[in-house]
C-alpha cells in the first residue's frame, strides 16, 4: 500500500469525538466527577440518558485503542522499510506518551487513557514483529484475563459483594488547584479502571496491528471482505448483545463495557472504513473536519477536556451546576458545542500547519535526543 490511507484519519477523528461522548457525562454532572462516579453504570436516570450512555459507553474508547494499535503497526512498518532497529526509538515515544498522559491526568482530567496506552504500547511493540502464532497466543491470554476480570466483577455485583460507583469521598473541586490535589491524592481511585483493562487494551492494540497488516483499511477486494466480517460480527452480533446487557441492569455493567462494547468497536472500524472507501474523492466539509480532528488527534483529545473543564467546572463558567439538572439535553449540548469547536478549530489549524499544536511539541521532544545522538 502506498500513500496515506484515506480512512485512517477519519477513524481517528470519530474515535476522538466519540470518546468525548463518554467523558462528557463526567463534566456535565451537577455534582461533578464524584456525582458521575457514584452513578456510573448504575442505570440511574431517564430512558434518554440510558440510551445515550449505551451508544457511547466503551465503544469509541475501544475504537481508539484499536487505532493506537494500527498506529503502532504503521510505525513498525516504517522502521522496517528504513532498516531501523525495532523497537528502538519507539520506546522513547512510549515514554513521552506516559509523561504527556501524566500531565493530562494531573492538570486536566481524571480519566486520561494515554498513561495506560503508553504502558501497553511497550509490550505490543515487542510483539508486533513476532510470528502470528505468538501474537495469537498473547491475544488469547489477554482475552482470557479480561474475561476473568469481568467475570469476577459481575459475580461480585450479582451477589451484592460490591456496587458500581460510589467512590467514598467527595473532595472540594471548586477551584482548579483543588481538582489537581484531588487527582493526586486519590490517584488509585481514578486510575483503577485503567489498571483493570490493561489486558483488554493489549488485546485491542494487537488486534488493530494485525487487522492493519491484513489489509482491513484498504480500498480493495481483501479489505472489503474484512470490513464486511467486522460489520457482521461487531454490529450484527455486538449491538444486540450490547442492548441486552444494558437492559439487564447495573449488575451486568462490566460485561456491557468490557466485552460487548469492544466487539461493537470492531464493527465501527469495519463500517466506517467501508463507508469512507465508497465516498467520492473530494471530501465535504464534515469529512474534512473529522479528518482534521484525526490528524491532530492528541491536540483534540487534550483540547476537548480543557474546553469542557472551562465550560462546566466551577473554576470556569460553572455551567454544570446551573444547567446539569437538564440531564441528557445539557450533556448533548455540551458535546455538540465542543465537537463543533474542535472540528472548526482543527480544520483552521491543519490548513496552515503540518501538525497539531500538541503534536508539534511532541515531535520536537521525540526528535531532540535523536539529533543529539547523531551529532555526538
Amino acid at each position: 500500500m502506498g500513500g496515506r490511507i484515506v480512512a485512517l484519519d477519519v477513524l481517528r477523528g470519530v474515535a476522538i469525538l466519540g470518546t468525548f461522548g463518554t467523558n462528557v457525562w463526567a463534566f456535565t454532572h451537577p455534582q461533578g466527577v464524584m456525582g458521575f462516579l457514584a452513578g456510573f453504570g448504575s442505570g440511574a436516570g431517564d430512558t434518554a440518558t440510558a440510551l445515550l450512555q449505551m451508544i457511547t459507553n466503551g465503544k469509541f474508547l475501544g475504537l481508539l485503542s484499536i487505532m493506537f494499535g494500527i498506529g503502532l503497526a504503521i510505525q513498525h512498518r516504517s522502521a522496517e522499510r528504513r532498516g531501523q532497529r525495532w523497537p528502538g526509538w519507539y520506546l522513547w515515544r512510549s515514554a513521552l506518551l506516559l509523561f504527556e498522559g501524566l500531565l493530562h491526568y494531573v492538570l486536566v482530567f481524571e480519566f486520561d487513557v494515554l498513561m495506560f496506552y503508553a504502558v501497553v504500547s511497550v509490550l505490543v511493540a515487542y510483539l508486533v514483529g513476532r510470528s502470528g502464532r505468538v501474537q495469537v497466543g498473547w491475544m488469547v491470554a489477554m482475552g482470557a484475563a479480561n474475561l476473568g476480570i469481568v467475570g469476577l466483577i459481575t459475580v461480585a455485583l450479582l451477589t451484592d459483594v460490591t456496587t458500581v460507583g460510589d467512590p467514598g469521598f467527595v473532595p472540594a473541586t471548586d477551584s482548579w488547584w483543588d481538582g489537581v490535589r484531588a487527582r493526586v491524592e486519590h490517584f488509585a481511585v481514578f486510575r483503577a479502571e485503567g489498571f483493570l483493562v490493561l489486558p483488554l487494551s493489549g488485546l485491542l492494540f494487537l488486534a488493530g496491528a494485525r487487522l492493519f497488516k491484513a489489509g482491513a483499511l484498504e480500498n480493495s477486494a481483501r479489505g472489503a471482505r474484512i470490513q464486511r466480517r467486522l460489520v457482521v460480527w461487531g454490529l450484527g452480533v455486538g449491538v444486540p448483545l450490547n442492548v441486552t446487557t444494558t437492559l439487564a441492569g447495573a449488575d451486568w455493567f462490566a460485561v456491557d463495557r468490557y466485552v460487548c462494547a469492544p466487539l461493537v468497536a470492531f464493527g465501527l472500524l469495519g463500517g466506517i472504513t467501508a463507508l469512507v472507501n465508497r465516498m467520492r474523492a473530494d471530501a465535504g466539509p464534515v469529512r474534512r473536519g473529522v479528518t482534521a480532528v484525526g490528524r491532530s488527534a492528541l491536540s483534540c483529545y487534550v483540547g476537548q477536556n480543557v474546553i469542557a473543564s472551562v465550560l462546566c467546572y466551577e473554576w470556569g463558567l460553572g455551567l454544570a451546576r446551573r444547567w446539569g439538572h437538564l440531564g441528557p439535553w445539557f450533556t448533548g449540548g455540551v458535546w455538540l458545542v465542543v465537537a463543533v469547536l474542535l472540528v472548526v478549530g482543527a480544520s483552521w489549524w491543519m490548513r496552515r500547519f503540518e501538525r497539531g499544536p500538541v503534536e508539534t511539541v511532541w515531535d520536537w521532544a521525540y526528535r531532540a535526543p535523536q539529533r543529539r545522538s547523531v551529532t555526538a
